[in-house]
């Protein structure tokens, strides 16, 4: 008796469960391309960096631009004259006369040169009224400070260390990282729509791509933000020795509440606490050769 197999048609370059491979196989030729083609050398960094070439720091800048009207019609803007706004204010500007001088220091020791594109910023900075103990610097040079994070900073030199942290992540151009990021994942997500896989595999693809790539791309992101915005707070005559203190009272404000590491965009306190006090010693010998006047 012969076994009835039925009608193969339509199965054609059907895999295990029913996958396609053959399209897994051309999205990953693809993404392989697209990564390649896209990588730059980071100056500022020293590291091979992924940044769609059609994502210009002009771009990246407009749409800097566009979230910040948009905050400006939602969040309450503390009025200039407040005190804490003039401060803020102070600090920003300390911090951002020493871009040049600290960015040509990073390069030079990684053998390149500064590619200064905050020469193209137009800074500017709000103290926003919130309890969010939080600060962020768009593409473009603006910032927003929200009033929860100063009983958390306590002091000048803790805050330079916060906002420092903020204009490095606009000057790595780390929103056009991410963005490049995102079209990778995008990618995958079409290949597994095409290739057949049902949502459970994607979901188990995703995770993978997450936990292995995406948030330890993340938290590097945050460690690099760290290091420059250390320096740039000691170039700027404030004491770097400030950030250990802030982080252990970041940790303390979280209330414990953190996701563990490995699921995080973040490194933990602890970690940031031991990269900081590593790189203590640098940070001072840029204050000392930056700092023309301690303060």
């Amino acid at each position: 008796m012969n076994m009835q197999y039925g009608n193969q048609q339509g199965r054609r370059g059907m895999g295990f469960g029913g996958i396609r491979w053959w399209v897994l196989l051309l999205f990953a030729g693809y993404a392989a391309y697209y990564w390649f083609s896209n990588r730059v050398d980071d100056p500022l960094t020293g590291e091979k960096v992924l940044i769609d070439q059609s994502i210009t720091p002009d771009d990246e800048k407009a749409l800097g631009l566009q979230a910040w009207n948009e905050l400006q019609q939602t969040e309450q803007i503390v009025p200039p004259s407040d005190p804490n706004a003039r401060a803020v204010k102070e600090i920003a500007a300390r911090l951002i006369a020493k871009i040049p001088q600290v960015s040509d220091a990073l390069a030079a020791e990684h053998g390149m040169q500064a590619p200064h594109i905050e020469k193209t910023f137009d800074w500017d900075v709000n103290l926003i009224q919130s309890e969010q103990v939080n600060a962020f610097c768009l593409p473009g040079g603006k910032m927003a400070v929200y009033t929860g994070l100063i009983p958390v900073a306590q002091n000048n030199n803790a805050m330079a260390v916060v906002m420092g942290h903020e204009i490095t992540h606009a000057l790595l151009r780390h929103g056009a990282q991410r963005m490049s990021e995102q079209k990778l994942a995008q990618m995958g997500q079409m290949a597994g729509a095409m290739s057949g896989m049902d949502q459970q595999q994607m979901q188990a693809v995703m995770a993978v791509y997450g936990y292995g790539r995406a948030l330890p791309y993340a938290r590097k992101q945050e460690t690099q933000a760290d290091e420059m915005g250390l320096m740039l707070a000691a170039a700027a005559c404030f004491d770097p020795q400030e950030a250990i203190p802030l982080w252990e009272r970041m940790g303390q404000a979280s209330g414990g509440q953190a996701p563990p590491e490995f699921s995080s965009t973040h490194p933990n306190p602890g970690t940031r606490i031991q990269n900081l006090q590593a790189l203590m010693p640098k940070a001072m010998e840029y204050r000392k050769k930056f700092c023309e006047t301690a303060q």
